[in-house]
């Protein structure tokens, strides 16, 4: 066995050869541009009331998700903020989790 800087012995599988070069490739990965949900579904109207579409833009702990997380279009992202706080004031969407 071959010994390390500190002395200590290297096990055969950690022992590098002359013939292992490790080939290093980047992987590119795709990131899915992302399209507002309402702009494709043609939706103009986010309801306060409808309380399942709006709990899919909510975090867990009551947070609103923000636009580059959902991928909502601006005019849109406004809109639905605006109604999530309506339905937190009339309490059909909690502020927090406790």
């Amino acid at each position: 066995m071959a010994e390390s800087k500190g002395g200590k012995p290297i096990s055969a599988s950690q022992q590098t050869t002359g013939t292992d070069k490790a080939v290093v490739t980047r992987r590119q990965y795709f990131r899915r541009k992302k399209v507002c949900r309402f702009c494709v579904e043609k939706i103009d109207d986010i309801n306060y009331k409808d309380v399942k579409l709006l709990s899919a833009f909510i975090t867990e702990r009551g947070r609103i998700i923000p636009r580059r997380l959902s991928g909502v279009c601006s005019p849109h992202q406004r809109r639905l903020s605006n109604a999530i706080k309506q339905a937190r004031n009339i309490a059909l969407l909690p502020f927090t989790t406790r």
